[in-house]
């Protein structure tokens, strides 16, 4: 589970402009994430194998039926 606090902590410190209500609703939509999608594990993409070969990280979702 995902720490709130953790994730707006985060938020400000990466976009220090950001007001609180930014801060809240960027926080809540990153929260909502588990509901709505779903992470697929994905094979045989050769384009993110190379990247990933070269230290790049990925992960893949789609959008939940709902």
């Amino acid at each position: 589970m995902v720490d709130r606090q953790k994730v707006e902590t985060i938020l400000v410190r990466r976009f220090p402009g950001a007001t609180r209500d930014q801060v809240a609703i960027s926080a809540n939509a990153i929260l909502g994430l588990h509901e709505e999608w779903e992470e697929v594990h994905c094979h045989n993409f050769e384009q993110l194998a190379a990247e990933q070969a070269e230290g790049e990280e990925f992960r893949i979702f789609r959008r939940r039926s709902l």
